[in-house]
C-alpha cells in the first residue's frame, strides 16, 4: 500500500523538487558549520533562519493548496492553525526555560508569575515533554479543523460565505489570545526560549538544524500531498471543486471528502507553525491576524493554485521580495504586495509554476502536431517516389 501510495506520489516534477530540498537541508548547514565565516561559500546563521522561516511559510501555502487548489475551499483561518502549531510548540520551550526565567519560578513561566498566578493551568501540564508538544503541535489544529469543517460543510457553507467564516473563525481566536486570563501571555505571547531538546535554541548548530527539519518537513509533506491528489480520492477532490453537485449526485459524500482535506490541510499547518516558533523566537496573538491568511492566499496564487510546487516557489519568492522590499522602502510593502496579487490576477491567472507549465504543454503539443504533419508529408511523397 506504501509502494503504492509512492508511486503516485513521486511524478517527475515532484522528485526534482524534493531532491532540491533534500539536498538543501545537507547542503546548507554543511556550509554554515564547516565553513570559516570569511569563506566564500559561507553562509550565515541569520541567513539560515531566514530561509528556514521562508520554508515554514512555503509549508503553510502548500497546506493551503490542498484545499484551495484541489478541492476549492478558499480558507481565510490557515494562520488560526499555523499559530496553534507555533503556540503548542512555544509552550514547550517556556517549560524548558524553568528557573532560568526572570522571576526565577521553576514551574511558572515568568508572565504567569507576573500576573500573580498560583498554579500551573491544567492544559499546561505535558508540555515539558517534546513529544506531547509536537503532537499537540498537529491534533490541536486537527481537531479545530474537524469540528469546524463538520458544521460548515455539512450545512453546505460554500464560496465567499465559507471564507467570511473562517476569517470569523481566525479573529476570534485572535481577540481570545489577545487575553492575559487565557494563560497564553496575552498580548506579548511567549518569548524569551531558551533550549530545544537540551540544545541552545541560539546556537549555531540548533538553527542549522531547525533549517533542515523545515526542509525535510516541506519534502515529506509535499510527497504526502501529492501522494494524495494523485489517489482515487485526488480525484474525487478535484471533482468537488469543478462540479460539487454533480459529485453528490453520483452519490459520493461531499462533506466527507471536504473534511478530510480540510483536517490534513490544518495538520500540515500545525506543523509550519511548530517548526516556525523556534526559529523567530516568538508567538503571540498577531499570528492569528486574518492578514496573515490572506497573505498565504497571496503566496499562493502567485506561485500557482493547484501545482504544488507553485505554492512553495511563490511563498519564498514572495517573502524573500518583501524582506528586500521592506529594507529599502517599509511603509510601501503593502501596496506592492496587493499590486503584485492584481497583477498575478490579471496577467498570469494560473500563477507562476501554472504559466511555465502551460507554455511547456503547448510547445510540446506543437511538435508533436509538427512531428505528425512531416509524417505524412513524407508517406505521402513515398508512393510519388516510387512511380
Amino acid at each position: 500500500m506504501i509502494t503504492s501510495f509512492l508511486a503516485k506520489a513521486l511524478g517527475r516534477n515532484i522528485v526534482v523538487t524534493v531532491a532540491i530540498l533534500l539536498t538543501l537541508a545537507a547542503l546548507v548547514p554543511a556550509l554554515n558549520l564547516l565553513t570559516a565565516p570569511d569563506h566564500p561559500l559561507h553562509v550565515p546563521t541569520y541567513i539560515v533562519s531566514l530561509f528556514g522561516k521562508y520554508l515554514t511559510y512555503a509549508l503553510l501555502a502548500l497546506a493551503l493548496d490542498l484545499v484551495w487548489g484541489f478541492c476549492g475551499i478558499l480558507s481565510l483561518g490557515h494562520a488560526a492553525f499555523f499559530a496553534l502549531g507555533g503556540y503548542a510548540m512555544g509552550m514547550y520551550l517556556m517549560r524548558q526555560i524553568g528557573a532560568r526565567g526572570s522571576y526565577g519560578n521553576p514551574l511558572l513561566p515568568d508572565f504567569m508569575v507576573f500576573l500573580n498566578w498560583k498554579e500551573l493551568p491544567w492544559f499546561w501540564h505535558g508540555f515539558d515533554m517534546f513529544w506531547f508538544a509536537a503532537l499537540m503541535a498537529v491534533l490541536a489544529p486537527g481537531l479545530l479543523a474537524f469540528v469546524f469543517g463538520w458544521f460548515a460543510f455539512r450545512s453546505r457553507v460554500n464560496g465567499v460565505y465559507l471564507s467570511i467564516i473562517t476569517q470569523a473563525m481566525t479573529f476570534a481566536l485572535l481577540l481570545a489570545f489577545f487575553r492575559n486570563d487565557m494563560g497564553f501571555g496575552g498580548n506579548n505571547g511567549l518569548t524569551d526560549f531558551k533550549d530545544i531538546l537540551g540544545f541552545n535554541i541560539q546556537s549555531q548548530g540548533t538553527r542549522s538544524a531547525l533549517f533542515a527539519a523545515s526542509a525535510v518537513a516541506l519534502a515529506l509533506s509535499l510527497v504526502i500531498t501529492s501522494g494524495i491528489v494523485r489517489s482515487k480520492y485526488g480525484k474525487i477532490l478535484v471533482g468537488v471543486r469543478d462540479a460539487e453537485s454533480r459529485t453528490r449526485f453520483l452519490g459520493y459524500r461531499v462533506e466527507h471528502v471536504k473534511l478530510f482535506a480540510f483536517v490534513v490541510s490544518a495538520m500540515m499547518a500545525g506543523v509550519a507553525g511548530a517548526l516556525y516558533v523556534p526559529q523567530v523566537g516568538i508567538i503571540n496573538p498577531g499570528e492569528f491576524d486574518p492578514a496573515n491568511s490572506i497573505e498565504v492566499v497571496i503566496w499562493t496564487a502567485v506561485g500557482g493554485r493547484g501545482t504544488l510546487i507553485g505554492p512553495i516557489v511563490g511563498a519564498i519568492l514572495v517573502n524573500g521580495g518583501k524582506s528586500v522590499f521592506t529594507a529599502a522602502f517599509p511603509e510601501f510593502w503593502l501596496f506592492a504586495l496587493g499590486g503584485l496579487f492584481i497583477l498575478v490576477t490579471l496577467f498570469l491567472p494560473k500563477g507562476i509554476v501554472g504559466t511555465v507549465r502551460q507554455f511547456v504543454e503547448r510547445r510540446r503539443e506543437y511538435h508533436k502536431a509538427k512531428a505528425a504533419e512531416e509524417a505524412r508529408a513524407f508517406a505521402a511523397a513515398e508512393p510519388q517516389a516510387a512511380e
